[in-house]
């Protein structure tokens, strides 16, 4: 092998592709395995003709096919794949969801546990302790919600949504669920005070 070039010491022409450089440095390799001044020989071949394709390729003289992987590419950052785009929210809703810190979930959580544990308890007492207790969780909701936002209309609007749709959803379940409630003595405006209580609670944790 010639010691002039690293295409000479290869065998190969100034134009090789880099296949043909990868298949004369294996070949070489092969042939003078067991040889170490001949296997460092070919070695330095290999890596000489690499860094003078890598100079070549930033100055822009040669284009190099996006197959071909020189080592020096690994320290190139690797190119972000594509990523299935987000689901966002609407605008709206993003703007009325809220955030909250732990805190701001288990004290109302707690405080209307223990109202619907009255509701559910205290049968006996009737309409007249639901309506009290049911004043109070309202009072609980617009109380966290103008916390948060300082926005006392706005704490009214969304208790009043919440309360709404929670006698709503709590009436039109009692009605599906008579039966079991009967089994467990539990009356259909208990039942709906309770669902009522998970809205306000939601309302008034998750919302702003």
């Amino acid at each position: 092998m010639s010691e002039s070039n690293p295409y000479e010491k290869l065998g190969l022409k100034q134009d090789a592709t880099f296949d043909q450089i990868q298949e004369a440095r294996n070949r070489l390799a092969t042939q003078h395995d067991g040889d170490s001044q001949h296997l460092d020989m070919v070695e330095e071949a290999y890596d000489a003709i690499l860094m003078e394709r890598l100079r070549m390729r930033q100055e822009g003289k040669i284009k190099v096919p996006e197959g071909i992987k020189f080592a020096e590419r690994l320290s190139q950052p690797p190119q972000k794949q594509n990523q299935s785009p987000k689901i966002q929210s609407p605008s709206w809703l993003e703007k009325l969801r809220d955030r909250p810190s732990p805190k701001d979930i288990l004290l109302p959580g707690g405080l209307f546990l223990s109202l619907s544990g009255l509701s559910v308890v205290y049968p006996t007492v009737g309409a007249q302790l639901l309506q009290v207790v049911l004043m109070v969780g309202v009072c609980l909701s617009i109380y966290f919600i103008r916390r948060k936002e300082q926005n006392f209309s706005r704490a009214i609007l969304l208790t009043g949504a919440g309360l709404i749709v929670g006698l709503v959803v709590g009436g039109l379940l009692a009605s599906l669920l008579i039966s079991p409630l009967s089994q467990i003595n539990i009356q259909a405006e208990q039942f709906s005070t309770v669902v009522t209580f998970v809205v306000l609670w939601l309302v008034s944790s998750f919302l702003r």
